[in-house]
């Protein structure tokens, strides 16, 4: 499995941003797939996920409303739609999939087996 993160880049604060995490090596239809960050210094945190079915997605507190999470499974990809940047959104921004199919993770980072290389998002005030 192979993860490739990608759309990450310098916008000004109240921009958007999408990024794209193409998957090879396996059906994103039938594996969750989340979005984590590290901000310079800190350590890395949950951003988003959704729910092998599509059903169900989840997010930190501070991006809700402004962060979405959604799936093209004919092109094997996940998107993470980011408007409304702030500067501590500043992160280099990666994807991660369990190794489990049609399950379900915590917002843990262990429970996510393969990761992408991480695509660097930078907000400016």
């Amino acid at each position: 499995v192979q993860l490739q993160a990608s759309g990450g880049g310098l916008v000004q604060a109240g921009g958007s941003l999408r990024l794209s995490c193409a998957a090879s090596g396996r059906d994103v239809s039938n594996y969750a797939l989340g979005w984590f960050r590290q901000a310079p210094g800190k350590g890395r945190e949950f951003v988003a996920a959704l729910t092998w079915s599509g059903a169900d997605t989840y997010y930190r507190d501070s991006v809700k409303g402004r962060f979405t999470i959604s799936r093209d499974s004919t092109k094997k990809t996940v998107y993470l739609q980011m408007n409304s940047l702030k500067p501590e959104d500043t992160a280099v921004y990666y994807c991660a999939t369990p190794a489990e199919r049609f399950w379900t993770p915590t917002k843990s980072e262990s429970d996510f087996r393969f990761w992408g290389q991480g695509t660097l998002v930078t907000v400016s005030s």
